[in-house]
C-alpha cells in the first residue's frame, strides 16, 4: 500500500535490459540516483534484494521510503526473481508495463502484444517531453528505431543489431580477426588490422543510422507528419553523435523518464 510522505512520493523504477537492468530512484519529478547491474536470469530475489538494498545503503536512502515500484523488461525469465525481490524487500506490488498498462500511446502495430517495453517507456517519455513527430533511436544491445506521430501513434520501426553485437560477430566469426576496442578512428582508411575494424563498425553504423532516420523521416511526412525531431538514446551514442547530424537531443535517462510517466498515468492501481 502506497503512502504519501510530506506529498513528495519516491518511487523506484526499473528498466531491464538484455544486458543490464538501470534502476532509478525518483522523488517527485526528480531522479535523485540511479545505478546499472548486470542482468543475470540465475539470480534469486534475494541475491538481487541484497544487491539493491547496498546500493540504497551507499546513497544513504532509506529503502522503506519507496512507495511505488514500476519495471520494464524484455527478459521474461528474469520477472520471478526481480517481482519477488521487491514484494519481500519493499513490500509493494509493481507495476508491470504491458498489455492493460495506461501509456497514452496508441500502438499501430500489426500485433501490439509484439513491441517490446521498452520502446514503448522511450515513446512514452519522448511524445511527453518533446510533443513532436519523433525518431527515438535506442542504442542498446539492438538498436532500435521507432517512428511517432504529433498525436502519439506509435508507428513502428527497425530493429538493427547493436555495435557491439557487430563487433563481437566479427572477431567470432572470422578466425583471423581480433576483437577491438568500439573507438572511432580519424580516417576510414585504416593502416592496420585494428583500426579498419575500427573504422569498418564505427563509420559503417553511422551510416546505417543517418540512412535509417533519412528513410524514416520521408515515410514519416509521407503519412502527413511534419518534420520529425530526433532524439537518441543508449550508452552507444557517443560513439557516433559527432557524425550523425540529424540527432536532434540526446536524452540518457529517456527510459527512465518513461517509467515515470507511466506510473503517473497508472499509479491508482497502488493505493
Amino acid at each position: 500500500m502506497a503512502h504519501i510522505k510530506g506529498g513528495v512520493i519516491m518511487i523506484l523504477v526499473l528498466d531491464v535490459g538484455n544486458t543490464n537492468i538501470v534502476l532509478g530512484i525518483y522523488k517527485g519529478k526528480e531522479l535523485i540516483a540511479d545505478w546499472r547491474l548486470s542482468t543475470d536470469s540465475k539470480r534469486t530475489a534475494d541475491e538481487y534484494g541484497i544487491q539493491v538494498i547496498q546500493l540504497f545503503l551507499n546513497s544513504k536512502l532509506d529503502p522503506s521510503d519507496i512507495e511505488g515500484v514500476i519495471i520494464s523488461s524484455v527478459v521474461p525469465n528474469i520477472m520471478y526473481s526481480l517481482e519477488h525481490m521487491i514484494y519481500k524487500y519493499f513490500e509493494v506490488t509493481p507495476i508491470i508495463v504491458g498489455p492493460g498498462v495506461k501509456t497514452g500511446i496508441n500502438i499501430k502495430y500489426d500485433n501490439p502484444k509484439e513491441v517490446g517495453a521498452d520502446r514503448i517507456v522511450n515513446a512514452v517519455a519522448a511524445h511527453e517531453l518533446y510533443n513532436k513527430p519523433l525518431i527515438i533511436i535506442d542504442f542498446g544491445t539492438a538498436t532500435t528505431f521507432c517512428a511517432v506521430t504529433e498525436k502519439g501513434d506509435y508507428l513502428g520501426g527497425t530493429i538493427c543489431p547493436g555495435i557491439k553485437i557487430s563487433s563481437d560477430a566479427l572477431f567470432e566469426r572470422a578466425a583471423k580477426l581480433p576483437r577491438v576496442e568500439l573507438i572511432k578512428p580519424e580516417a576510414v582508411i585504416g593502416k592496420n588490422t585494428v583500426v579498419s575494424m575500427q573504422a569498418g563498425i564505427i563509420y559503417g553504423y553511422i551510416g546505417q543510422v543517418n540512412y535509417i532516420i533519412e528513410k524514416m523521416k520521408k515515410e514519416m511526412k509521407a503519412y502527413g507528419e511534419g518534420e520529425p525531431y530526433v532524439v537518441a538514446t543508449g550508452g552507444l551514442t557517443k560513439l557516433i553523435i559527432e557524425d550523425c547530424k540529424a540527432i536532434n537531443v540526446v536524452n540518457n535517462i529517456l527510459t527512465l523518464e518513461g517509467l515515470r510517466f507511466i506510473y503517473e498515468k497508472n499509479k491508482e492501481q497502488v493505493y
